[in-house]
């Protein structure tokens, strides 16, 4: 089923918590566009974001996010987008989603996202002498702020990238203001 969305849908959680794989797969179900925050950084850079962290550091990649975001979620055509994994901590990119679309949090454990990003080298945070200690400092960090978001759906390393964005679906059906399904 189509929807027309009243809102951009804003997938915000932990590095490996699914928001990009999750966030395509509910977009070409619900017939939204999706985008991607750290693509549209890389993208306008011209570099990867571990070589922006390394070049600039931390507080420039934050800026150019925050301003991404706001270009995003101003755009006349909503959607559903992902955000980087760090996003959703400064203040002002969480007023921002809150005015102008809904958050939905993909809570994963941090056993699943380890799974998911500890064989990586493409997590800044991550490249320190023991990046499992360091995911779960992180994890500890985030997630009360994770939790202040509009909605929240729990990951299952059981379920499927399809599974996951079925319960994003349901989530976001429980709220009026988001989408209405279009009439064929």
């Amino acid at each position: 089923m189509r929807y027309r969305l009243n809102k951009t849908i804003v997938l915000v959680g932990m590095m490996g918590a699914g928001k990009t794989a999750v966030g395509r797969a509910l977009a070409v179900k619900i017939g939204a566009p999706f985008l991607d925050s750290d693509a549209e950084i890389v993208q306008a850079a011209n570099m990867s974001i571990p070589e922006i962290f390394s070049r600039d550091g931390e507080p420039f990649f934050r800026a150019r996010e925050t301003e991404v975001i706001r270009r995003l979620l101003n755009a006349d055509e909503k959607s559903v987008l992902s955000t980087g994994g760090g996003a959703f901590l400064a203040e002002e990119n969480r007023a921002l989603i809150s005015k102008l679309g809904v958050s939905v949090f993909l809570d994963a454990d941090l056993d699943l996202l380890w799974s998911r990003v500890g064989h990586k080298d493409t997590r800044p945070l991550l490249r320190t002498a023991n990046p499992r200690a360091t995911l779960a400092e992180i994890f500890d960090a985030r997630a009360p702020v994770y939790a202040r978001a509009d909605l929240c759906v729990t990951a299952k390393p059981a379920y499927s990238i399809t599974q996951m964005a079925d319960k994003v679906l349901s989530a976001l059906t429980a709220r009026q203001d988001v989408m209405e399904p279009e009439d064929d």
